[in-house]
């Protein structure tokens, strides 16, 4: 275990000084959803108010936790589109030379995009009072911790695609085809309630869904009156926490199996 934690810790600590490198990933995952948020939020609260929503409450509010969950995706890609770079330069290829299984690098390069993922989450956290949200600690600790399970599953879904496409172009195209329609059938730009009968269905089958649905509930834990009648928690949390598991053993499954 000290072992594997050793190995696993060091691909982690890579991705991290890798990212401190290259600062324009923070300005590209943090500043496009800001943008998204207040253009949208600002042209969209005075015309649209979600189902179920109570009164007072505008559309920039309910879009703010899925502009947190783009945040998480979209440092996601960045992070794990850099196993298709290593492969290329060869870094990947000397890894696996070594005593290494391939789910100990998975395990790396999946909490390396975890961390760096929830680090701008939290970030881009510090924005909640300016979209009228009061957080106290219980609300600060279970939105961060959903943020880690979500950008954990983001992560290693990226992991899935970046093991097995041998170009950045390529991997972009497949990321945005699969992450981006995921992301919008969240729940994180519009809801379930009201939309058709077979979209509404289709949301409900996403497992993101329920990922946002815990992080949201998450965040009006000090105003639980300003939140609406979604699915409770607990059954949330753990669809979310299953998810996540069951992309990180696909990733590793794909990772076994993938010529290097």
């Amino acid at each position: 275990m000290a072992s594997i934690a050793l190995q696993a810790g060091t691909l982690w600590w890579r991705e991290i000084a890798r990212f401190v490198r290259q600062r324009s990933r923070v300005t590209g995952a943090i500043l496009q959803p800001l943008v998204f948020w207040l253009l949208l939020g600002a042209g969209l609260k005075a015309s649209f108010r979600p189902s179920g929503m109570p009164e007072g409450m505008n559309y920039a509010q309910y879009f703010y936790p899925g502009v947190i969950v783009l945040v998480l995706l979209f440092t996601a890609i960045f992070a794990t589109i850099s196993t298709v770079e290593d492969r290329r330069e060869g870094f990947l290829q000397g890894v696996l030379v070594a005593p290494v299984s391939r789910t100990t690098v998975v395990l790396g390069q999946a909490l390396g995009g975890t961390t760096l993922a929830l680090i701008q989450g939290i970030i881009f956290l510090l924005l909640a009072p300016f979209a009228g949200i009061h957080l106290d600690l219980a609300a600060i600790a279970v939105t961060t911790a959903m943020m880690a399970i979500i950008a954990f599953a983001l992560t290693s879904i990226g992991l899935v695609i970046a093991w097995r496409i041998e170009s950045t172009q390529g991997f972009h195209a497949i990321m945005n085809l699969i992450l981006i329609p995921i992301w919008l059938l969240s729940g994180a730009f519009f809801p379930a309630e009201g939309a058709p009968v077979w979209l509404e269905w289709t949301m409900k089958l996403n497992p993101l869904t329920y990922g946002m649905t815990a992080l949201r509930r998450g965040l009006y834990l000090a105003e639980p009156s300003s939140f609406c009648a979604y699915t409770h928690f607990k059954p949330a949390a753990a669809i979310a926490i299953v998810f996540a598991i069951a992309m990180f053993a696909l990733a590793s499954r794909v990772a076994r199996r993938a010529a290097v």
